[in-house]
This record gives C-alpha cells, sequence and structure tokens, in this order.
C-alpha cells in the first residue's frame, strides 16, 4: 500500500476575506501501511460545508484551525482497503473526517460504518451525514416547534436549510424559506415543500416576512446572519425562538466589516430566545436522527438532493461556488470510485 499516490489539498495560507484558491496548494504523498488500531481509506467523496471557512481562522473556536501545511479538514466517506483493527474490515464503507484527499489513514476509533446499500453514498455526507444532523437537532432541540407555529429558514435551498424546513413541516408547522434566485425558491416549494419562499435577492424582505408571516416568526433557523437575521428579528412572535446555526453571510467579511444584529433589543421586547449551538455536541445521539431520517425518507416525507462535483483537484473552486450560493442541496466532490 505504501507505494499509492495520495494527492491532498492543503491550507497553504490562512485567507483574507473571501477564500482564494491560492489559499490552497495541491501536493503528492505515498501513503503507509495503517498501524494496530488504524485503517486506510479510499475516499470516494468529501463534503463541502460551510464551516470549512471558519476552520482556516485562526483563533479559539470549537475545532482547532486547520494549520498551515496541513490537509484541508473534511468529512468523507469512503472503503476500507488495508485495516490493523478486528472491528473494521477490508471493504468497509465507512465514513470520517477524511481530509481532502486519495486516501485517508485514520484510527479505527474515528470511523463510522455504513450500509451503501441503504442509500447512495452522497446521502450518508448530507441528509444522513452532518448536515442532517445539524438540521435535527438544531430544529427540534434547540428551536423546539409546535404544530402550527411559523417557522422561517434561511439558506433553504441548502443541506442543512432544504432539510431543518422539511422537518418542520413533518412536525406541523407552517414554513417559510429563503432563498437567492427565482429557481432556488421554486425548488424550496416545489420540491422540498415549503409554504413559501422569498427570493432575498430580488424581494423587500422584511415585507415579505411581514407578509407571510402575520402573526409573527416562532422559529427562525438561521444560516446566513447579517441583514436577514435582522429582518427576521423584525418581525418575531412572542417567545419566538431564533436557532443560530451559522453566518454564511459573515464568514469571509473582513474583521472591519462584520455586521452583527442591530436590532437585538427585540428579543427582550417579545421573550425571545436565540441560542447558537454546535452540532458536535450531539454525538451521542446521531443514531437517534439517523433512524428518524432514514424513516422520514422511506416514507416519502423527507427528499435529499446532492449537487456532485467531480475531481478532487477542482475543491478550491467548488468551495468558492458553495460561499456564492451557486449549490442546491448538499455540495460534494467525487473524488474516486471506491
Amino acid at each position: 500500500m505504501s507505494d499509492l499516490k495520495n494527492r491532498q489539498i492543503k491550507l497553504a495560507a490562512r485567507p483574507v476575506g473571501m477564500v482564494k484558491p491560492s489559499d490552497f496548494a495541491l501536493s503528492t504523498e505515498h501513503t503507509t501501511q495503517p498501524g494496530p488500531g488504524e485503517v486506510l481509506v479510499k475516499v470516494q467523496y468529501i463534503s463541502l460545508d460551510p464551516a470549512m471557512r471558519g476552520w482556516m481562522n485562526e483563533g479559539r473556536s470549537y475545532i482547532r484551525p486547520v494549520g498551515i501545511g496541513e490537509v484541508m479538514r473534511a468529512g468523507g466517506i469512503g472503503r476500507v482497503i488495508a485495516s490493523g483493527d478486528a472491528k473494521v474490515a477490508v471493504g468497509d464503507t465507512v465514513t470520517a473526517t477524511t481530509g481532502v484527499q486519495d486516501y485517508a489513514l485514520i484510527k479505527a476509533t474515528d470511523v463510522v460504518k455504513v450500509d451503501p446499500r441503504v442509500a447512495p453514498l452522497p446521502r450518508y455526507l448530507g441528509v444522513l451525514g452532518m448536515p442532517g444532523m445539524t438540521a435535527y437537532f438544531g430544529l427540534l432541540d434547540v428551536g423546539q416547534p409546535k404544530p402550527g407555529e411559523t417557522v422561517v429558514v434561511s439558506a433553504a435551498a441548502g443541506a442543512v436549510g432544504s432539510v431543518a424546513g422539511q422537518i418542520a413541516k413533518i412536525k406541523g408547522c407552517r414554513v417559510v424559506g429563503l432563498a437567492g434566485g427565482a429557481d432556488k425558491c421554486r425548488a424550496v416549494v416545489d420540491e422540498f415543500g415549503f409554504d413559501a419562499a422569498i427570493d432575498y435577492k430580488h424581494e423587500d424582505v422584511r415585507k415579505k416576512l411581514r407578509e407571510y408571516c402575520p402573526k409573527g416568526i416562532d422559529v427562525y433557523f438561521d444560516n446566513v446572519g447579517g441583514p436577514i437575521l435582522e429582518a427576521a428579528l423584525a418581525n418575531l412572535a412572542a417567545k419566538a425562538r431564533i436557532v443560530l446555526c451559522g453566518a454564511i453571510s459573515q464568514y469571509n467579511a473582513a474583521a472591519d466589516d462584520l455586521r452583527g444584529p442591530r436590532n437585538y433589543m427585540t428579543l427582550l421586547v417579545n421573550r425571545a430566545r436565540m441560542e447558537g449551538f454546535v452540532v458536535f455536541d450531539y454525538a451521542a445521539r446521531y443514531a437517534e436522527a439517523a433512524r428518524a431520517m432514514a424513516g422520514w425518507i422511506a416514507e416519502g416525507k423527507l427528499k435529499a438532493r446532492e449537487d456532485i462535483v467531480d475531481g478532487l483537484e477542482t475543491f478550491p473552486q467548488t468551495l468558492l461556488k458553495l460561499f456564492r450560493g451557486e449549490n442546491v442541496g448538499k455540495l460534494v466532490i467525487k473524488v474516486s470510485n471506491g
């Protein structure tokens, strides 16, 4: 196995503002045989997530930053081709933090075996992976929606938002999504089943929120931050819950251009709650979420969509696609056929 050439995308520089292709470097190394308790995984798909932008920044966070010269952190799925642990066999399909590379040497305790017969492999990086877990626990545990309430979701055509909105519908809520462009808004309503969609690029968001949420917003699932968060805060119902999942509109902003909610006092006026969360805190309950969502998929209540781009070497440009909002559903890169 040591003669296998392993292409790796490494972090070459800490991004300033919008991430650039020059912030990464492609190198080729040789794989090594797994030692006791390790497995070697041939990566088939890697996940692209907004959180990657935060992982590139130096400073205190919920996880250490990717070091300069290190393989870029990413979740992935692939096939075990060599194993130093009796509990993981050659041929097993596993998910793990593989990094952006062809082959990943990983501790056996850090991989999760999945059944490729149950769902397409990219789905384990989307609805049945971290985005799905994020939507499930963020909405249900933090947002705590009740039947009949109005739920608003930003980035509603994305991997997390599309699932969060569908779960809210399953729980008997009225759901309004925000997305950029007419095509995405059509997908939000026609494909993902939201009650309404607002095109934040071409419509007055505050006006439309008042129109679609005449009694106010009971739960706001925020993926974007910035002006959209302010618009939602301006139309809260009493005792509203705001789920702070992400702020993709702010991730590439310079430090002196960051925009937080100026109207946060609406939380006081409406006796509302705004709470951030990190999905990794729910790791012990991932199986619960996976069972629930697999059941909803089987029942036709939950739809999944993946946006698949071919080629490990496309990572820098494909990542830009994510931050430009050009994907619908879960964005993944196909690395190999396995």
